[in-house]
């Protein structure tokens, strides 16, 4: 299979992003989440997940940038490998990732504009390689945050899935293939990514896929990145 287009992931296909979610954690208190999440991003980090999305919603800015923070100390001892990798990338805070030394900030449709995002991002002159990532839901929205300076992409969902069912209908392979035929930025899968079928993804043109239970409930988190990688080749 031949990879497409990925300036955004150093050349790697595919690119895997573990988003998180520690509300889904079996835990007790939401301050034992936190601690426990770090652990499970390190984790995660060491079994070969390429990129983490840190996506609490609910969290301070401080606890947020703690968060953070506790999570790049936990994967560098973790991986042993490039400080980069993963890339560690905060949901929406553009002002939290930015102060905690993450990789990146991904934006919702309702988030700062990319566009206001990335002049933030250009006045400082420590956010070497910062990645500038937009949730989309359309072709439409996908080229919009192309135009703006985004990154990357994820869009879906692609099939169904619990966490979306209230909102949205699945936007299915076709529509991501149109996606992935149109833009000159990385699109990542999102939405009912399963072993099953992210091949499926991965011959409609996405660069990589972004998950929460692919990964994060994965009894062997190891085995499920090495199949992925294995069927993108």
């Amino acid at each position: 299979m031949s990879a497409p287009s990925n300036s955004a992931g150093a050349g790697k296909f595919p690119i895997l992003c573990y988003i998180t979610d520690r509300r889904s954690l079996s835990l007790t208190t939401a301050s034992a989440n936190v601690s426990v999440l770090a652990e499970k991003i390190a984790l995660l980090a060491g079994s070969g997940v390429d990129w983490v999305q840190i996506r609490e919603k609910d969290l301070s800015a401080r606890q947020l940038t703690g968060l953070v923070r506790a999570t790049l100390r936990c994967t560098l001892v973790q991986t042993h490998r490039d400080p980069d990798m993963p890339r560690i990338i905060v949901n929406d805070r553009v002002d939290v990732a930015l102060t905690a030394g993450a990789g990146g900030v991904h934006l919702g449709e309702r988030s700062l504009p990319v566009g206001d995002a990335k002049v933030v991002v250009r006045s400082r002159a420590s956010a070497k390689n910062f990645l500038l990532g937009v949730s989309c839901h359309s072709l439409e929205s996908v080229k919009s945050a192309a135009a703006g300076g985004a990154d990357y992409a994820f869009f879906g969902p692609v099939f169904a899935t619990p966490s979306k069912a209230a909102f949205r209908e699945p936007q299915g392979l076709r529509r991501l293939a149109e996606v992935c035929r149109s833009m000159p930025i990385p699109v990542l899968a999102i939405g009912g990514i399963t072993v099953e079928n992210a091949d499926k993804c991965f011959a409609a043109g996405a660069a990589g896929i972004a998950a929460i239970r692919l990964f994060q409930e994965a009894p062997e988190p190891a085995a499920v990145v090495a199949a992925l990688r294995q069927m993108a080749l």
